[in-house]
């Protein structure tokens, strides 16, 4: 497995020189973000911090494309069900709720206790999965570790 360190761009001259390709590069914009890992996350990959460039401007995009390369993490970070996403500890939530309360839909939310972040907000604060990304923008990828007494 390559390590994210090891993770080289394409240059204009290493892509296919056919028109359909050309077509492809021209309707799919690649975007080029730091990728920051955090505990368990960061042991998975070897690494805390890296370049990452995918197809696309969105979150999801660079989700799916990160996932396709490193399984592994899409089931340490995503949650497939609404009961993986919350922790049996969370206090229970008043009936009126301050403010404006959302939550991404099942399938786009985090495992218990793991964050994904754009630029240093929660990625449900944003736009979920549709947030869109531009090129120097930060994702963080956090996955902290827990002790228990």
């Amino acid at each position: 497995m390559a390590q994210p360190s090891e993770m080289a761009e394409s240059s204009p001259a290493e892509t296919e020189s056919s028109p359909d390709a050309a077509d492809a590069t021209a309707t799919e914009a690649e975007t080029t973000v730091t990728v920051r890992c955090t505990g368990h996350v960061r042991t998975e990959l070897g690494v805390y911090e890296f370049e990452y460039t995918f197809a696309g401007d969105t979150l999801r995009a660079f989700l799916d494309e990160l996932f396709e390369e490193y399984p592994q993490l899409q089931d340490m970070l995503i949650a497939e069900s609404e009961s993986d996403a919350t922790h049996s500890g969370w206090a229970p939530a008043p009936d009126e709720l301050p403010g404006t309360w959302t939550k991404n839909p099942v399938g786009e939310q985090t495992t218990t206790y793991a964050r994904i972040l754009v630029n240093g907000h929660f990625n449900e604060n944003e736009n979920g999965f549709d947030t869109e990304l531009e090129a120097g923008d930060r994702v963080a990828l956090v996955y902290p570790f827990m002790f228990c007494c």
